[in-house]
């Protein structure tokens, strides 16, 4: 039979044409509960015309008649009768609020009056993924609703992503590629704790010259609010200059522990910048120390050598004094 199988819309028309390969055929004839011929003589070929499917089960019987053992034949032509379905619409728990991380919720797509569900997938989608499909396992080949459920554990990365689910019948090794429907896409919110867009203990050196910026920015929804914490009470000024700022810039950077938080409705989150003086700071800073030292050890042994008893300065102490003679 060609072609040797039929998919086809309900009350859609279709046709096939049977053909016999015997030497000897005496009459084809198809046996149908629409379109039925009879025994059709002196053909080695006929064909079969539906005008419009009305039942959804539909199995159309070629036979053929021939001279000589069997005396007949018959194929089964297989047809499937397919319906679209009506709608395919989305229910999100976040239609009634916003999700919060860590916490599951359960979606529910329904595909509404599709026949046969045995061929029907649902698709589901986020942003350009798709994250799960499911099949069904349904006997009916009479048009049936169906529901599609996707459990979900919500993630900071979801927040602002777009989720919808597509619903088609698949009858790809037949050749027929039919249209999907798919619903409209819902924006997900997701409530979650900040989270610093950098480690969250930092250590940083200091040098005379260098400028210190201190950077606590964080991601979060609802958007972190930021508070310091300085180890100076010197610093309370700039505080105050710097209330719910994710980065601080001290004038004149101290060496100690500064502490950053950012909060919002769903929690707290502490970032701890060390600020040290560098090393090589350090060193010359003992160098010049001890250069002033070793001056000042100089400075008193010369005191001791050059001052005189009565607390004069004078540098004849260790002079040569000639002795005076006379003539005799």
């Amino acid at each position: 039979m060609t072609p040797p199988a039929i998919v086809v819309k309900f009350g859609d028309a279709f046709s096939v044409n049977c053909t016999s390969l015997a030497s000897k055929t005496e009459g084809i004839g198809w046996e149908s509960s629409a379109g039925g011929t009879g025994i059709i003589g002196g053909v080695s070929s006929l064909p079969l015309n539906i005008k419009s499917v009305t039942d959804w089960s539909f199995s159309p019987q070629c036979f053929v008649n021939i001279d000589g053992p069997p005396e007949q034949c018959s194929a089964d032509l297989p047809v499937t009768v397919y319906k679209m379905m009506d709608s395919v619409s989305l229910s999100l728990p976040s239609d009634t609020g916003p999700m919060v991380e860590g916490k599951k919720y359960r979606m529910q797509c329904d595909v509404a009056n599709v026949a046969p569900a045995s061929h029907l997938t649902v698709y589901w989608h986020k942003g350009n993924s798709i994250i799960h499909t499911e099949t069904f396992n349904e006997s009916s080949i009479t048009p049936v609703s169906k529901l599609s459920i996707y459990e979900l554990t919500a993630h900071r990365d979801d927040d602002g992503a777009q989720i919808w689910c597509e619903a088609k019948l698949n009858f790809l090794q037949s050749g027929l590629d039919l249209r999907s429907m798919q619903t409209r896409s819902h924006k997900m919110t997701v409530l979650y704790t900040p989270t610093f867009s950098q480690p969250a203990n930092v250590t940083v050196e200091i040098t005379a010259q260098s400028q210190l910026i201190l950077n606590c920015t964080a991601r979060g929804n609802p958007v972190p609010v930021y508070n310091w914490q300085f180890p100076h009470t010197t610093t309370q000024t700039a505080e105050n200059q710097i209330e719910n700022q994710p980065t601080f810039k001290p004038s004149f950077p101290l060496p100690g522990t500064y502490i950053c938080t950012a909060t919002n409705s769903q929690g707290t989150r502490d970032k701890y910048f060390t600020v040290i003086q560098d090393t090589g700071n350090r060193t010359t800073f003992v160098a010049i120390v001890a250069v002033f030292a070793i001056l000042g050890v100089l400075l008193a042994a010369a005191g001791l050598f050059f001052v005189t008893p009565n607390g004069t300065f004078s540098f004849n102490r260790c002079s040569y004094q000639p002795t005076s003679s006379g003539p005799v």
